[in-house]
């Protein structure tokens, strides 16, 4: 079979207008602007307020990727949604967005691989199009982890952030594939260190479950350590597969989630400041969304330059990871 290649058309983002700064949070908790940003490289964080939740976010990305490429909602084939808390478990955030944006003719669904989750779909997409089943895919990722947090916790609440990414993708009609390479993977046996059980009742005619809280719970230095060990394996997987070495690539665009994993990775693929890509003091981690809410913003402020090469990579619950090697094209939004 022939496979077709993929080009990435546009990336979107939405964060909630609402910003906390780690002062802020010294009014509710025991901690300090110090305290926190020498531990995470976060000084503040955007979060949901009021009714806003993730649909709201994941429909304001899609519409900013749509807006960018020049395409309309009636021409998108396919959603794909990764979402670890979305505002529904069903109706799926997909479906919610697919009728926002108008995409009468796309299938859509939700996945949820925490903070690995815009990879995932992203392999899922790749596949789409690679397929010829699908012509416009659009992958969506969208989380707002701030409304599942224990916020008497100071190691956990003060590390997340709201928001969403879209990441729009279609045949590449000049044979050119924008996906050098793509991994993901998983471990199971890892699976407890990151945690958000769902809360329900039980039927009245059996025994009661146990009660318990659905609030986000992390171990925070088993998982630096699992992220240390499989993250530098991932990249350099993936650089092999597309044939490049680190130095053939132009930016790191790596998972926000705290500032001394990222600066172990820039350390190991000896990249100096300007070729890692790093919001996470204004944003925290988003999730999902912190891959293309980063990917998003560089390239709007200038940071990124295209034509360019960048590796994107996450880790997150379950344990899931992956790393992708990109083509950003010369004029990409």
């Amino acid at each position: 079979m022939n496979y077709k290649p993929v080009q990435i058309l546009s990336i979107g983002m939405a964060v909630p207008k609402k910003v906390v700064t780690n002062d802020d949070l010294t009014k509710i908790l025991d901690t300090s602007d110090e305290w926190i940003s020498t531990r995470t490289g976060i000084k503040q964080r955007h979060i949901a307020d009021g009714d806003e939740n993730s649909t709201l976010f994941g429909i304001e990305a899609a519409k900013d990727a749509l807006q960018k490429a020049g395409v309309s909602g009636e021409e998108v084939d396919a959603i794909v949604v990764a979402s670890s808390n979305p505002y529904n478990i069903y109706p799926s955030t997909g479906c919610a967005i697919q009728e926002a944006i108008g995409a009468k003719n796309a299938i859509a669904f939700d996945i949820t691989a925490a903070c690995t989750g815009m990879l995932y779909a992203l392999e899922i997409g790749r596949s789409f199009v690679a397929t010829g089943k699908y012509k416009n895919v659009l992958l969506v990722a969208t989380d707002t982890n701030t409304k599942f947090l224990d916020w008497t916790d100071r190691t956990s609440c003060v590390l997340f952030g709201d928001g969403a990414g879209a990441i729009l993708i279609t045949e590449a009609k000049d044979g050119v594939d924008d996906i050098i390479a793509l991994n993901v993977n998983a471990d199971g046996t890892m699976g407890r260190h990151i945690q958000m059980n769902l809360v329900g009742d039980n039927c009245p005619l059996v025994e009661p479950a146990t009660s318990g809280q659905q609030k986000i719970t992390m171990n925070g230095k088993e998982v630096y350590k699992f992220v240390m060990h499989t993250m530098p394996e991932s990249i350099m997987k993936c650089l092999e597969d597309a044939g490049l070495e680190p130095k053939d690539i132009d930016y790191l665009v790596p998972h926000q989630a705290n500032l001394r994993i990222i600066e172990g990775l820039q350390s190991r693929l000896e990249f100096n400041d300007e070729k890692v890509i790093v919001n996470i003091d204004k944003y925290g981690n988003t999730s999902a969304a912190s891959v293309p809410i980063a990917l998003s913003e560089a390239i709007a402020s200038g940071k990124i330059k295209t034509p360019s090469k960048a590796i994107l990579c996450a880790f997150g619950a379950g344990m899931a990871w992956g790393s992708a090697v990109v083509r950003l094209r010369e004029g990409l939004k």
